[in-house]
């Protein structure tokens, strides 16, 4: 057991800081887009500093991709950031409001989470993104990233905080905790801190969170990601939507990673594969899919699913295939594979599609498109802290209102209540 003592500062400061965070949401705003602006003119810096943490890492490692930072990226970055800015806060939003028989008046509003603590691995991105979030809702953000990329944070804290100097706000407002392993542990054990603790990242970080933490958790979970393709699927719509869940970007967690078709489909598996092939896409095919797929697909690509490619998360160009009987075998196929993160339906039948739609537990649910839209700029909602594939408070993209919490504001005149 480590001393967290020696991490108590951090915590302190961006406990005091939060107290600062009464501020105008023109200053929010105007903050919210110095730092976008500095994250572009900052393009180069920030692109030597993920160089380092790039070349510590294995080209093949899945994470590679989510860890690399590129022109491109940044801008669309900063164009989130900026998204984050145009949208109203939530802050202050009156729920409810009620005048009682007593005549005490009731309000319930919205009012920030507080310190909220982000631990992440290789996803620089998520630095700008928390930061953005929390601060556009008064939350402090107390940042515990992985040391593959840890240059990289290092470098975007500074642009972050550069920017808050400049509007006299406090640095800890945002505070990057060292990369080791003792900073985990002094953040999981910060309850008297923090409020809220979002783990981001593989399912053996969300696991060892969600286990040791004694901040209370809101799990942004891995995609097992499943999309059916129904008897009645049109196979020009299919053929689209698989590609794009499958190979837009393999490294993130609505990537498609088992495809489940009906058995009266299975020749359209020869149309779907051939786009598939194009990406050198490694298939692990149950035995009826991989007889019509042997001599229409590259034999190097095409292997002979085992019980463990169903329920695996890839995070590669990687596709287990299953094939079904009807859409309830789909259905219970996805009810014990799933991680309720994305799921989707390729159906012109609409009693399959409101079946699907309705039955199956899942923090997005599609039809008739591509799975790679569970994102919160997608959303509308600017950018996202996580998808949540937990139920309680917050479920799916995160963005504003889901980093807030209610109080109930009482106003009375001298009553009292009775025994």
């Amino acid at each position: 057991m480590i001393d967290t003592a020696n991490y108590t500062a951090y915590f302190e400061n961006a406990m005091l800081a939060g107290r600062k965070m009464n501020l105008s949401a023109e200053l929010i705003n105007s903050v919210l887009e110095d730092v976008a602006e500095a994250a572009v003119a900052c393009t180069n810096e920030l692109l030597l500093e993920n160089q380092k943490d790039l070349d510590r890492m294995d080209i093949s490692d899945p994470k590679y991709d989510r860890l690399k930072l590129t022109v491109e990226r940044i801008q669309a970055i900063a164009n989130d950031i900026e998204d984050v800015a145009k949208l109203e806060s939530p802050l202050g939003k009156i729920l409810l409001e009620d005048t009682r028989p007593n005549g005490l008046h009731l309000t319930k509003v919205r009012v920030p989470l507080g310190v909220v603590g982000v631990i992440y691995e290789a996803r620089p991105n998520v630095t700008f993104d928390v930061f953005a979030l929390c601060f556009k809702t008064g939350n402090v953000a107390v940042l515990k990233g992985g040391s593959d990329a840890d240059y990289s944070n290092r470098a975007i804290i500074k642009v972050i905080h550069q920017v808050l100097a400049k509007h006299g706000i406090d640095a800890n407002t945002a505070t990057l905790l060292p990369p080791d392993r003792e900073a985990t542990e002094a953040l999981l054990n910060a309850r008297e801190y923090v409020d809220v603790l979002i783990p981001r990242g593989s399912q053996g970080l969300i696991n060892f969170v969600r286990n040791n933490s004694k901040v209370p958790v809101i799990e942004t979970g891995a995609g097992i990601v499943h999309t059916y393709f129904d008897e009645f699927a049109d196979l020009d719509k299919g053929v689209g939507i698989i590609f794009n869940s499958k190979t837009r970007r393999v490294s993130v967690c609505n990537a498609l990673d088992c495809l489940l078709i009906h058995k009266n489909r299975l020749q359209d598996l020869i149309k779907i594969s051939e786009r598939l092939a194009e990406k050198q896409v490694e298939l692990f095919a149950d035995e009826l899919s991989y007889e019509i797929l042997k001599g229409h697909y590259p034999i190097s690509s095409l292997n002979k699913a085992e019980p463990e490619h169903f329920g695996t998360e890839f995070l590669a160009m990687k596709l287990a295939i299953k094939t079904v009987d009807n859409l309830d075998a789909a259905l219970d196929h996805i009810a014990q594979y799933s991680s309720k993160h994305s799921e989707a339906i390729i159906s012109e039948d609409n009693t399959n599609i409101e079946r699907f739609l309705n039955e199956v537990d899942a923090a997005a649910v599609y039809a008739n498109a591509s799975t790679a839209f569970t994102d919160g700029a997608q959303f509308g909602l600017g950018a996202e802290i996580g998808i949540s594939t937990q139920k309680l408070h917050a479920r799916g993209p995160m963005g504003l209102d889901e980093l807030t919490s209610y109080k109930w504001i009482v106003k009375g005149n001298g009553q009292t209540r009775n025994p």
